[in-house]
């Protein structure tokens, strides 16, 4: 049998999935900007009723979203998936309930001298219909925390979770038709056919949380309906270790950043700029502080697993790559167990002289495997970040208040932590998002009101204006006021 005989049922088929995709997505899309075409936006108290019953039904459906998550990963740590998908969004969604009517309040605005008796405020309106496509890595925080900013502004949202997440993504379909109503939200479960059908849609606005590759073809598609877009990316988040930064505890900091689900995270710290002549004795610290956190690996609670085969395989063959280029490799293993690959769990790897075309140092890494790159001069170590694309995050550990705000200045990134790492994104009062090729947009708190609003601009003209003096006949008194205004 030919190729093109056994190609043109293939043909047939991906046209037939997509057909049936595209219904699928347009059936979930079109009660949600029927309803908003037909009722206008959510009312306040709808909006304030609905998150705080988005608040009472993820403590109810808690440990079942965490045993889905760690079922959907192959292991992922109760623990974490507390504190990093279930708290963080819960405080998002208390914050935004507390703070909405402030939030939504009309702003006054200054009117100029010759317009002094008319009035100018701006007054926040819901866009219409969201739409959110969710990453796996954290996939309730990531799905549920911009619903609420987009509820929060009185949006229909269609939210599409990861299809490699789909016990968690069943999970979240359950829990938001106990609070919502499909004309208010609607979820879509499946797989990456319906999520490139979403990106096609007529949004008021579509938010995606994935990598920078795809972003750039959510961003084509969505073009295409001049839907504005907020993308939330990844890239190579550095950390910058300087002298005066006491070594054992920034390393601590840094292992509890990188290792959160097992690296599995946009912010994590990608790679560490230290001065030269530290590796070893960062390396040192890493063993030392690994050993106190996770003092297994293959057996532990705690240490998450990576999400697929198809990403481990990723992992290893950046390792592959680099140990072909001539790097050093420092595989750390308390217990010096061997873990069995069917299982996921990858053991943290420091590497030490990367050259610089290696895959690592030009991938986001995604995992446990951490490059430390020495510098000379703190001006060497800023020109490095800079050669490169603009990070999500970047983290800082000194104590020296000019050597902070130098750093600060010299650099761009979509939000910093000092002397920590990723505890920028908890804070609900500070917006988070990426900057060139790490996202657009930022949300969180008033900043993802504000990113799901409409800022509309309302002048109110009094009874008596002076811009009729403005109006023709054009005369001499005009050239007056004119000479005046322009004065």
């Amino acid at each position: 049998m030919s190729d093109a005989v056994i190609e043109f049922p293939l043909a047939k088929a991906r046209i037939r999935a997509a057909a049936a995709a595209d219904r699928r997505v347009t059936g979930a899309f079109d009660p949600l900007r029927d309803a908003y075409r037909q009722e206008g936006p959510l009312m306040p108290e709808r909006r304030i009723a609905a998150l705080e019953q988005l608040d009472q039904a993820l403590a109810k459906y808690a440990h079942s979203l965490c045993e889905a998550v760690s079922q959907d990963f192959g292991h992922r740590s109760t623990h974490e998936t507390m504190m990093a998908d279930l708290f963080t969004t819960r405080l998002a969604i208390r914050h935004a309930a507390k703070h909405l009517r402030r939030w939504m309040r009309p702003r006054r605005r200054p009117v100029d001298l010759l317009f002094r008796l008319g009035r100018a405020r701006v007054e926040y309106q819901a866009l219409g219909v969201v739409g959110i496509i969710a990453p796996w890595n954290y996939p309730v925080q990531l799905a549920l925390s911009p619903l609420a900013a987009a509820v929060a502004a009185g949006n229909r949202v269609l939210l599409k979770p990861s299809e490699q997440t789909p016990r968690t993504a069943a999970l979240l379909e359950l829990l938001l038709a106990e609070v919502f109503k499909p004309s208010e939200v609607a979820v879509l479960t499946g797989g990456a056919d319906l999520a490139h059908a979403v990106t096609h849609l007529p949004f008021d606005h579509l938010l995606f949380t994935g990598s920078t590759h795809i972003g750039r073809q959510v961003m084509r598609a969505a073009s295409e309906n001049l839907v504005p877009v907020t993308l939330e990316l990844g890239g190579k988040s550095p950390v910058l270790l300087t002298d005066d930064y006491l070594l054992d505890q920034a390393v601590d900091r840094i292992l509890a950043g990188k290792l959160l689900n097992a690296g599995q995270t946009c912010i994590a710290p990608d790679y560490v700029l230290l001065p030269r002549g530290r590796e070893a004795a960062f390396i040192d610290a890493f063993a030392q502080s690994l050993s106190r956190r996770y003092p297994t690996l293959g057996r532990n609670p705690d240490y998450t697993a990576i999400i697929s085969d198809g990403h481990y395989q990723r992992l290893n063959g950046l390792l592959d790559d680099a140990r072909r280029r001539g790097a050093r490799l420092f595989p750390l293993s308390p217990a010096a167990e061997i873990l069995d690959p069917a299982d996921r769990k990858l053991a943290p790897v420091l590497l030490t002289e990367v050259p610089e075309p290696a895959d690592i140092l030009n991938q986001e890494i995604f995992g446990p495997l951490l490059p430390l790159v020495p510098y000379d001069t703190l001006d060497g170590a800023i020109d490095y970040i800079n050669a490169r694309s603009r990070p999500l995050a970047l983290y800082l550990f000194s104590h020296n208040k000019a050597l902070t705000r130098h750093v600060l200045d010299r650099t761009l990134s979509g939000g910093v932590t000092v002397n920590d790492t990723l505890l920028h994104v908890a804070q609900e009062a500070l917006p988070f998002g990426g900057v060139g090729e790490s996202g657009m947009g930022a949300y969180h708190g008033e900043a993802g009101f504000h990113r799901f609003s409409h800022a509309r601009a309302i002048f109110t003209q009094s009874r008596f204006s002076l811009t009729g003096l403005m109006r023709p006949p054009y005369g001499e008194r005009i050239d007056r006021l004119l000479k005046w205004l322009m004065r």
